[in-house]
């Protein structure tokens, strides 16, 4: 588990290895991650965008960008948490994964990112 703060925002997250599957001749591995953000700020804020970074052991580079989070943009009084789960594919058994939210002051106004702290994915069988 791996956690970053950035501006009264902390974001945790833990990972899993959920196996491998066959796509077009091509041998996947899937991961799952779950994460939570906490408000630990005092004033509301509310998750616009993400941005991905998602790396493979070969090289391979994904950038992902879009609105709120699997399909929710949350918003957090102060002290209130959010979690949530997502996964992604690799054509390797280890990569990494790292990005920023967009986060909104909703008394402010003010748009402001979040950092999302680097993280590995690793398929259990391939670790020494």
């Amino acid at each position: 588990m791996v956690q970053q703060i950035t501006k009264g925002i902390k974001v945790t997250v833990a990972t899993n290895f959920e196996g491998t599957f066959h796509q077009r001749d091509r041998l996947h591995y899937a991961f799952s991650y779950t994460v939570t953000i906490e408000n630990q700020g005092n004033q509301k804020v509310q998750l616009q965008q993400r941005h991905w970074d998602i790396h493979d052991a070969l090289n391979e580079l994904e950038l992902v960008d879009g609105p709120g989070v699997v399909g929710e943009t949350p918003v957090l009084e102060p002290n209130q948490s959010h979690s949530y789960t997502s996964g992604c594919y690799l054509i390797s058994p280890f990569g990494s994964m790292s990005g920023y939210y967009l986060m909104q002051n909703l008394e402010s106004g003010q748009v402001f990112k979040v950092g999302i702290p680097s993280f590995r994915l690793n398929a259990s069988f391939a670790i020494n």
